[in-house]
């Protein structure tokens, strides 16, 4: 197959002028395409789809919007624009020119944090192929398409670095990265997170506000490291990465928002009664959101990891925002404070502040979704309606780190197996919830209209009508 470059991969990166990399990706876009066909989104193939494109890294060319079929998507290759005098910033190699080619030395590690940030795109793509059948309007079908597109995108600046700078073996993984499924039992994504269902349209809303903000933070610190075509790939992707927090926002608030008009309307917060009229109750609002917001909280890892102190100190992986710090940037007598359980309490304690760089990554999400969750908090206030939603304690539903082996409720106190069983109903998404939240789903596809669960959105894509008709179906 021969691949036009300049018409199917929109790329900065000089794909014409590189014959081993045309050789190497002439090769994965037909296995790209082939999974898309059968793991993308279902029933999507044939319509046409307000998407917006990244053509090139400029302000006039990184968001094109116009129709298009998604398997025809062009899914571009970019890096954000090089700084010649850019120095790695962190770490032993601190104040040495970023490498522009791998250091045989970090190779490996590198490559692991390139493969595992690459395969938690076509993961969530994969959770998410069914919910097109189900679209609450045409407004989210396309959201949601636009999200599936992009985190191909995202996948393919992962295999360009693969292809471009490692070889054979990052030929291998990235193909490997098109054979892994999510949730498969034998051969399963690589986060935990990236193996769960996304049954419903609220779920999809949580995912891409709790989850999708993990991969802001992840790329933010990947945006730091002295591998100088990882940070410049992660800068663009962070541009893509804010409209699926966006969707995931407001569409939580959108959610709510309809509620509150019920509830206000019929004045009954009885939530079997709001069940009935067809709106999902604020309650299990809040135990879909412990459920994303603990799952989530693992990705980070664990609390105090030698891999992060060793990614930082090789220069690989940096903190958010790495040149605010005032400290020296090489942490080596630093501590940073982490949770223990004492005596059956939680209990504040320190650690060296190199192993803790995954707790501190950690506390900068949570930070970041209390605000948006105070954002959804605001619209239930205005309907003064007294019920607030809460973040649970990161210590709440962990399954991986020291916390895991316990048991705590969301306010962080540590329960018995036996409370834990007894409360369990009250803090996460139950079946029933789930199957009720499901008996909710069903496709709306007239320009306009929204499903009676949901709010119309009060901001438009690219200053389009409401009415707008972005999903026109052949």
């Amino acid at each position: 197959m021969t691949i036009t470059y300049a018409d199917k991969i929109p790329n900065n990166v000089d794909l014409a002028g590189d014959k081993g990399l045309q050789r190497a990706l002439e090769h994965w876009q037909p296995e790209f395409l082939r999974w898309w066909t059968e793991m993308g989104p279902e029933g999507s193939h044939s319509a046409d789809v307000y998407l917006r494109t990244a053509t090139s890294v400029h302000p006039s060319g990184w968001a094109h919007f116009d129709y298009v079929k998604m398997p025809e998507y062009r899914w571009g290759i970019f890096l954000s624009p090089a700084d010649g005098e850019r120095k790695i910033n962190f770490g032993d190699h601190l104040g040495e020119p970023v490498w522009q080619e791998v250091p045989g030395e970090h190779r490996a590690n590198l490559r692991r944090i390139i493969v595992t940030q690459g395969d938690t795109e076509p993961a969530s793509v994969e959770q998410q192929r069914h919910l097109g059948l189900t679209c609450p309007s045409l407004y989210d079908l396309r959201n949601l398409f636009q999200v599936n597109v992009e985190e191909g995108r995202h996948l393919w600046a992962m295999v360009y670095l693969l292809h471009r700078y490692f070889g054979r073996d990052g030929r291998e993984e990235a193909e490997a990265l098109l054979q892994r499924r999510s949730g498969d039992r034998d051969n399963p994504r690589i986060l935990g997170a990236f193996n769960e269902r996304t049954p419903d349209w609220l779920a999809f809303f949580m995912f891409t506000y709790f989850t999708d903000r993990d991969g802001k933070f992840q790329l933010l610190a990947l945006a730091e490291s002295g591998f100088d075509p990882l940070a410049r790939t992660t800068r663009f992707m962070l541009m893509e990465e804010a409209h699926h927090m966006y969707v995931g926002e407001s569409g939580v608030g959108r959610v709510i928002q309809r509620t509150c008009e019920v509830m206000a309307e019929h004045k009954t917060d009885d939530i079997a009664r709001l069940r009935a009229l067809g709106v999902i109750d604020l309650p299990t609002i809040q135990r879909y959101l412990n459920f994303h917001f603990s799952v989530t909280i693992d990705l980070f890892g664990a609390d105090v990891s030698s891999n992060a102190a060793t990614f930082y100190s090789s220069g690989l992986k940096g903190r958010c925002a790495e040149t605010k710090f005032g400290d020296d940037h090489l942490l080596r007598d630093a501590v940073y404070p982490v949770v223990q359980v004492i005596d059956g309490r939680l209990v504040a304690g320190e650690a060296p502040a190199l192993n803790a760089l995954n707790e501190k990554l950690r506390d900068d999400y949570i930070k970041d979704s209390v605000a948006g969750v105070e954002r959804w908090n605001r619209i239930i206030q205005k309907t003064g309606i007294p019920f607030e939603l809460t973040v649970p304690h990161k210590a709440f539903n962990r399954k991986i780190g020291p916390l895991a082996g316990l048991k705590f409720a969301p306010d962080g106190r540590v329960v018995s197996d036996s409370e834990w069983t007894a409360k369990q109903r009250e803090w996460l998404a139950t079946e029933e919830d789930r199957a009720f939240v499901a008996s909710l789903m069903g496709r709306v596809a007239a320009p306009g209209a929204y499903a009676n669960w949901i709010s119309p959105p009060t901001l438009a894509i690219n200053k389009q009508p409401s009415d707008f008709e972005f999903v026109r179906f052949n």
